[in-house]
């Protein structure tokens, strides 16, 4: 058994979390998480409104007795969701860690400090990590240029983003981008991490509700497979490389760039919650990370977080024969 700072704090087994993914994070891979030992994050914005939001955490409950948390990712749109009243219906229905990620989070992190809950701020920079760790959050979640998603502007990459966290950081955090086996939760921890955070991998398990056409996409892809998108306009994303990704690059690249009325149809969040439902990749826009490489199966959750913890242990457990006590002269 590995136990970190993350272990300890939230109550959990195996120091893996599975971070908010809009369509993703539904009750019930949440809860198959939360039950092979890991932390489970319900999505927030995949429901509707916040009185459907009370409705998952319910069914969440009655599928797992562990800890699992609420993911509300702060988004630049017009017409704002109700940020507010999700936390608040949250709150209400005994969620009590939360997963907080995008532009100023500070109202949303003082209303659940005051309620006594555990906040788990995702960045991609230090300065925005020294930034949320002064509000008072309690966890920091490191997103290196691997992860699928948003990964910033700044394109660093997980190695030096997590040893330069070790130096800046007074809190725990946990690192986010390209990790799916217990090599890479060896690593993170040696990177001076307490635990990983995983989309990509576990949206190829067998209780993720994405369609399962897209995880044997994901098993069948390798870490070429994905591209950046909405570049031109300080927006990056690494999604799945399809002809609608490929499509969106090429009208950035034009002559004089785009703007964002000339990718708003192709890029529309509606298309990529279709490519889930009909198990077409190419319909749309979908998230994915490098770490598809690394996926070579769709387990069970329960499988998944057993066979990480596994090569985990074997593998700090080799490093540590590795040394020697010197020869005295």
């Amino acid at each position: 058994m590995i136990t970190t700072a993350l272990t300890e704090l939230l109550r959990i087994r195996i120091p893996v979390v599975q971070g908010g993914m809009q369509w993703v994070g539904k009750p019930a891979l949440v809860a198959a998480v939360s039950n092979a030992g890991g932390l489970g994050i319900l999505t927030a914005l995949t429901q509707p409104n916040p009185d459907a939001l009370r409705v998952a955490i319910r069914e969440t409950k009655a599928a797992t007795d562990k800890p699992f948390g609420v993911n509300i990712t702060l988004l630049p749109t017009i017409n704002p969701p109700d940020y507010e009243g999700y936390a608040r219906a949250a709150v209400e229905e005994g969620v009590r860690i939360f997963e907080t990620a995008g532009n100023n989070p500070g109202k949303l992190i003082k209303f659940f400090k005051s309620q006594g809950c555990i906040v788990i701020h995702k960045c991609t920079t230090i300065r925005h990590a020294k930034s949320a760790e002064r509000m008072g959050v309690d966890v920091l979640s490191i997103d290196g240029f691997e992860c699928a998603g948003h990964p910033g502007e700044e394109d660093i990459g997980g190695v030096v983003l997590l040893a330069r966290a070790a130096q800046e950081l007074k809190i725990p955090y946990i690192a986010s981008g390209g990790f799916a086996d217990g090599r890479g939760l060896t690593s993170a921890i040696a990177l001076g991490a307490a635990g990983v955070n995983m989309g990509t991998r576990f949206m190829c398990t067998v209780e993720s509700p994405i369609h399962q056409s897209i995880k044997e996409t994901i098993v069948a892809s390798t870490e070429q497979d994905t591209i950046h998108i909405l570049r031109s306009l300080n927006n990056t994303a690494r999604v799945f490389k399809n002809a609608v990704s490929k499509q969106v690059v090429a009208i950035e690249r034009r002559p004089g760039g785009a703007q964002f009325a000339d990718l708003r149809d192709l890029v529309s969040g509606a298309r990529g919650k279709v490519v889930y439902e009909i198990g077409d990749p190419e319909y749309g826009i979908w998230s994915a990370g490098i770490a598809m490489g690394l996926i070579k199966d769709i387990p069970t959750c329960d499988v998944l977080l057993r066979r990480i913890e596994r090569e985990a242990e074997d593998i700090i457990g080799a490093m540590w024969k590795q040394i020697k006590p010197m020869s005295k002269l």
